[in-house]
């Protein structure tokens, strides 16, 4: 037997590229043959770190301009909906800190993609816990319960040191891949290279089990 090699997800809430790759990533990974880790973390610390206190697409609006247009070109081209939800970048504090919670009990894929639907294909508010809470009651989860441990102190170190290590790994934007072999990879158009990357080098390094 050969064990899958790990293949990590690094993504932020308030990410536009962070959506396409939150809705195909699933299915590429399966394809590819590697075991999917998720990683929500925050954008904000690593912005701060760059001087920047919004998005650069925000600091930069040429950049901003160019952005939504490709994501409407990249989104009808997978076939995902599309609405600029508004403010953007939205506070997606609580979005991280209930997806870190669900990571153990299985249910943060889902419970992400279904954020990622509400926010960048309706256009609603994810900073909103009344939006959260109606996500994860869609989901079948208990809100008050979730949301408690979400905003518990042992969750919110969790979260903080997700974000260090983000830093310490030299993580700049969303979405960002991490092969086995600490490789990394940036954007949605760099999912399917990083999945080769990870395959090639497994199989170079691959032991029998």
């Amino acid at each position: 037997m050969i064990r899958r090699p790990m293949f990590e997800f690094w993504y932020e809430f308030a990410s536009t590229y962070s959506y396409l790759a939150a809705m195909r990533i699933e299915q590429a990974a399966e394809a590819a043959g590697v075991e999917l880790v998720w990683r929500p973390f925050l954008l904000g610390p690593v912005f701060k770190a760059q001087g920047w206190d919004t998005s650069p697409f925000n600091v930069y609006p040429t950049k901003g301009r160019y952005m939504w247009r490709d994501m409407e070109r990249e989104a009808a081209r997978l076939g995902l909906p599309l609405c600029k939800p508004n403010p953007f970048p939205q506070n997606t504090l609580l979005a991280a800190r209930i997806a870190l919670a669900g990571l153990d009990k299985g249910w943060t894929p889902v419970f992400t993609k279904a954020v990622y639907r509400a926010e960048f294909g309706e256009g609603r508010d994810v900073s909103d816990p009344q939006v959260l809470s109606g996500i994860l009651s869609g989901l079948g989860l208990d809100p008050e319960e979730v949301i408690a441990e979400a905003r518990s102190e042992i969750n919110k170190t969790r979260l903080r040191r997700l974000n260090d290590e983000a830093l310490s790994r030299g993580v700049f934007g969303a979405p960002s891949f991490f092969a086995e072999d600490g490789e990394m990879f940036w954007g949605n158009d760099r999912l399917e290279q990083a999945l080769d990357w990870a395959v090639t080098q497994a199989r170079r390094s691959e032991v029998p089990l």
